[in-house]
């Protein structure tokens, strides 16, 4: 068969449009032909015509695409009876078609396949000696069944009649769509048809492919005989006769199942079962491993846990399938009857799972990770997914390997809703300005005189009860309210300065002195108020978000420049530490109340106090002991040389403002 090509071969000029060409491809065809003559550009493709004789065109269509294409129309308009061949390295459904609707006689696929070569040149011998334009329709039909040929084994193929009947689905439809050939040829597409998608969508479809004569392309999600969901990225075309008119249409689908969102396959298939167990998978501290290692590591880490997590599983149950949920996540589901028959224990076998993870190594690029994973299950069908993921939240937060969750979606929307009427709550009283601050008296320890009062914020509700802020302000922090909150409590806070002769302290979290709006608040009142602010004293409690500690020294700073205190709240707990106080430089350190309250019984807190006193003293630092209770804990914190005292003992937090005014009214009468 060569020699038959060479001989061929050896009789003509092949002009080559390419700039690109691998070297080894341009020997084969100085090997095969005579001639070879290689331009770049189009202009000198025409250019060569005008002064050589040419049998045969090669274009090189990776490059250029639309000009190249340009330049075949323009060969075949001037020189229809001229043979040209394409070299692509692509095999894409336009690729074929335009060279189809050109009428090319050859398409060869880089690197060239010297088989497919030889091929090729049988081809287009035949066409030469033979009449010309029976030999088009004959090239046409050959390129397209070489086209099917290949298509037929990676793509989901199907042609329809003018109806939208099928008259032709391949082994690849009929694979993914469950149905048999004989199933399929006669009915229409809707026996595919997956509810979820919207009509308009169909609509669109056939008016574009019908109507407009034109392509359509687009993703759908269809569902198989059992019903089961699958993604395809669809596009149909319209075949024409050379007056217009449809003949047939014909439609190449790629699966993209895959490349569907993993949670969203997961939903479609737990909503077709009628009972699932539902298993999901987390990475114990997957976000510390984010923090310590690369981006491109932690996609290793997971791909590779994902591809090998099915093999840890026990050798009793095979999950078939595992779905990536991102961020170290992942899901395992499996009809519950199909499990149920197995005969094994669930909470065993997850047991058995965990354990093969924590005994394995996952080894990368010769490195070595060990992986251990807290799981979640549920059985069921509703809430199935939101009951698997609360309770995986719930196993992380409470460092448990295995929790069983089914109904943990149900407290979650009742806490939810506890949150909602708590948010609910807190408008209304910001509204009718039932957010007001109660101010606590703090004790000078030496003369058992009030020197200071705290502002405390306080919720009065519709039925007149007055609420703690453990009620209503660590929700509000999740919502939009808090600033609101905030704000209320600094302009009550000011506006009482002109009600008392004391100090009055307020206090700010890190959070709050990061805000700006919060900040320019805070320095627009110290504006308002400069006659009194150097009374004023800011107890700043430490966040464990704090994003900049220089924001908070510079605004600690600048507000000492105007007078104002600062005080360090809860200090000897939570994030406030002894480096972190030097670099603040505070005036008053408030001794949390956690270590105030035990300190006649625990040696450990009245070591910490004493020591903590001891530092203040030596850095010209005042101390302020919260909840002190009694007057044991009182005498005793005069003994170690604590300055001040603060709880019920001395006060409880008081609506100051109705005192006075209460006050004032009996001295008038």
């Amino acid at each position: 068969m060569i020699e038959t090509a060479l001989e061929f071969g050896k009789r003509l000029t092949l002009l080559l449009n390419s700039n690109n060409l691998e070297t080894d491809s341009i020997e084969l065809f100085n090997n095969f032909f005579n001639n070879v003559i290689t331009v770049e550009n189009p202009e000198d493709v025409f250019n060569t015509f005008e002064n050589r004789r040419i049998d045969i065109v090669a274009v090189d269509i990776d490059t250029n695409t639309d000009e190249k294409f340009k330049t075949i129309e323009d060969i075949k308009s001037k020189y229809p009876n001229i043979i040209v061949i394409v070299l692509s390295k692509s095999q894409s459904f336009d690729m074929v078609y335009k060279i189809i609707n050109l009428g090319l006689d050859g398409y060869i696929l880089k690197p060239i396949n010297i088989d497919s070569f030889i091929n090729v040149l049988k081809k287009l011998e035949e066409k030469y000696l033979r009449n010309e334009e029976f030999e088009n329709a004959k090239q046409n039909i050959s390129l397209l069944k070489q086209y099917q040929d290949i298509a037929d084994k990676s793509s989901i193929i199907s042609k329809t009649d003018l109806k939208g009947r099928i008259t032709y689905a391949n082994d690849n439809f009929c694979k993914i769509s469950e149905y048999t050939k004989d199933e399929l040829i006669g009915q229409g597409h809707n026996i595919i048809r997956h509810p979820d998608n919207p009509a308009d969508l169909y609509k669109t479809m056939w008016h574009t492919i019908s109507v407009q004569k034109k392509e359509w392309s687009g993703i759908i999600k269809n569902m198989s005989k059992s019903g089961k969901p699958y993604y395809v990225k669809s596009t149909i075309k319209p075949i024409l006769d050379k007056e217009g008119n449809i003949l047939e249409y014909i439609a190449l689908r790629d699966n993209i199942s895959t490349m569907v969102n993993d949670k969203k396959h997961l939903l479609d298939n737990i909503s077709v079962n009628d009972l699932s167990i539902l298993v999901l998978v987390k990475i114990e501290e997957f976000d510390m491993l984010q923090k310590f290692y690369t981006i491109d590591t932690i996609d290793q880490i997971e791909k590779t846990f994902g591809y090998k997590l099915l093999s840890y599983l026990p050798k009793t149950f095979n999950f078939k399938n595992v779905y990536d949920l991102d961020n170290g996540t992942y899901a395992l589901l499996t009809g519950f009857e199909e499990f149920l028959n197995a005969e094994i224990s669930i909470m065993g076998y997850l047991e058995e799972f965990a354990n093969n993870v924590k005994n394995s190594k996952l080894i990368i690029d010769n490195i070595e990770y060990n992986i251990s994973i807290t799981l979640s299950y549920s059985f069921g069908k509703y809430m199935l997914f939101e009951d698997a993921k609360s309770g995986l939240e719930y196993a992380v937060n409470n460092s448990l390997m295995i929790c069983h969750s089914n109904d943990f979606s149900i407290q979650e929307q009742k806490d939810a809703q506890k949150n909602l009427d708590v948010i609910k709550m807190v408008k209304i009283a910001l509204d009718d300005y039932k957010i007001v601050s109660y101010f606590q008296p703090i004790i000078n320890n030496k003369t058992k005189e009030i020197e200071k009062y705290e502002s405390l914020v306080r919720l009065i509700d519709e039925k007149g009860n007055v609420l703690s802020p453990f009620e209503f302000l660590t929700v509000s922090k999740k919502g939009s309210y808090y600033k609101n909150i905030t704000d209320r409590v600094l302009e009550n806070s000011f506006a009482m300065l002109s009600h008392v002769q004391t100090k009055l302290s307020i206090n700010l979290s890190t959070r709050d002195i990061e805000k700006k709006e919060t900040t320019d608040k805070i320095f627009d009142l110290l504006d308002q108020h400069q006659d009194t602010r150097d009374r004023l004293v800011f107890e700043i409690l430490e966040d464990e978000n704090v994003k900049s500690y220089a924001l908070i020294k510079e605004f600690i700073h600048k507000v000492k420049q105007m007078g104002v205190k600062v005080a360090i709240d809860d200090f000897g707990a939570g994030y406030s530490n002894f480096e972190r106080l030097l670099d603040f430089e505070p005036d008053i350190l408030k001794i949390d109340g956690s270590l105030v309250r035990n300190i006649l019984h625990d040696e450990y807190n009245k070591n910490l106090i004493e020591t903590i006193v001891d530092f203040a003293k030596k850095q010209e630092i005042e101390t302020i002991a919260e909840y002190v209770e009694n007057e044991d804990i009182y005498n005793y914190l005069c003994s170690i040389g604590v300055d001040y005292s603060q709880g019920y003992y001395f006060g409880k937090p008081e609506d100051l403002e109705s005192t006075i005014n209460q006050k004032n009214q009996k001295e008038t009468k």
